[in-house]
Formats: structure tokens, sequence, C-alpha cells
């Protein structure tokens, strides 16, 4: 999904200017601290997700197990028409369960650009295993110029990189904490904007509690996430991430 243009763009400038011989590993510390965020070595949490479109609102609310990058349990609790509706991620597999019908559906590559429960998320959102610290070439369009200053960063990806986009701008402030992700296709249009708001104590870390993602082509939708509680390190077994556990 990568232009020759933008790659070439990104070998010649990649690690920033040289004149900042400090920039590489400041850079890879902030990327590193945005990939581990919401990851631990397993974690467990309560979330509410607000979605808008042109045709519809919807609220729900869900509870997730994870463990690693590679294993994910979403299992919605409300609203009570969908409690049980569940999405089981292993690798590059997903598999989604409809209580009302009693059926396990593993979903297939061309569906992967597919809304994730009608969100603005796709279903690849959730089995990309892409990190911005090992996939990405950066250039520094900004740094802060004090406590409440940001890091402003262009990334374009490593040829082999298991992304679709063409570049991203990540905005991260002075305290190493995201503030914006935007997207943006191998033409250089924006596709989509990721806000992350409500920054306070969740779980035992400083992050943000709230991650908006809005569509550049559709004004006035988004699709809203907030952290109702989290617990880091959790000890979720291995189980948890069965086709049996999908439909508990």
């Amino acid at each position: 999904m990568r232009g020759p243009f933008m790659v070439a763009l990104a070998a010649m400038l990649a690690w920033g200017a040289p004149a900042f011989a400090d920039d590489k590993a400041e850079v890879k510390a902030l990327l590193q601290a945005s990939d581990d965020l919401f990851r631990g070595d397993s974690s467990h949490a309560v979330m509410e997700m607000q979605v808008k479109t042109a045709r519809y609102e919807r609220s729900m609310k869900m509870e997730s197990w994870a463990q690693g990058e590679e294993k994910t349990l979403i299992r919605l609790l409300a609203p009570a028409k969908d409690a049980g509706v569940s999405t089981l991620k292993v690798g590059d597999n997903l598999w989604n369960y409809l209580p009302k019908v009693d059926r396990t559906m593993k979903v297939p590559a061309g569906m992967m650009s597919g809304a994730w429960m009608g969100s603005h998320f796709t279903n690849d959102d959730l089995v990309q295993e892409s990190r911005l610290s090992d996939d990405y070439t950066y250039t520094i369009v900004e740094r802060p110029s004090g406590a409440e200053g940001h890091w402003i960063l262009d990334l374009v990806p490593t040829p082999d990189a298991p992304v679709v986009w063409g570049r991203v701008r990540h905005t991260i402030g002075a305290d190493r904490l995201p503030r914006k992700t935007e997207y943006f296709d191998e033409k250089g249009e924006l596709v989509r904007t990721m806000t992350f708001e409500e920054i306070g104590a969740v779980g035992g870390r400083t992050i943000p509690q709230v991650m908006r993602l809005t569509p550049a082509d559709a004004s006035g939708e988004y699709t809203f996430i907030k952290y109702v509680s989290i617990e880091f390190d959790a000890g979720v077994p291995d189980s948890t991430f069965s086709l049996q556990s999908l439909k508990r």
C-alpha cells in the first residue's frame, strides 16, 4: 500500500536529522511507550463504546481479556439484546460468536476490512500486530518546547511492515503520552484520526481513558471507547482464548 516515492523518502529521512545525535534513542523510547501503553503480559478490562454514523447510533459495554499481542477475547455485556456476542483473536485468526443463533463464524480474509461491531474500527484493526517502534521510520516535525509542548512525528512504514497506511502522523505530549494519530493512504490523503483524551490513573498506570476514532470522509461520525476499568498483568489463563470460551 506504499508508493515507491514514500518508501524512498523514508530511506533518506530515517532516524531524523544527524544534528540531533540523541534523537534516535529518544524517539524509539517515545514510540515504544505508545506501543505498550495499553499492553501488559495480560490484561482484563471493561469498556464502553459509542458509535455514531449517518444511519444509527449505538452504545455498548464490553469486557475484554488479552494476553500479549497475540490473543484477545471481547464479549459484549450490554445492551441486553447483544449480550454474549463475542470476538476471539488468536494470531492472525478472528472468530465471532452470535449467541442468538448459537453460531461461531471465522472471519475470512475478504472481510478483514469490514466494520467491527458496526463501529469505525475494522476487523483488521483487531488482528494487526504492527508496532510504531518497529515498523516505521520517522521524521521529526516538531519537538516540545516546554511541559505543554508536543512531539510530532511523521512515520512511514518500512517496505515489509504489516500495515495498510502510506503515512502516519503521531503526536505525543511532553509527558510521553499520545494525543493524536492521523492515518493517511498511499496518496497522502487523510483517512481517519484517533485522539486520546481524559488522561488519568487507571489500573495503576496513567493513560488516556478515552480513544475517539473519526473518519475523514464522514463529518460528524465517530467511534468512542472509554476504559471503565483495566487490570494489567492480570494472569489471564490460556484457556480463555479458545472457541469454547468464546461461547460462554
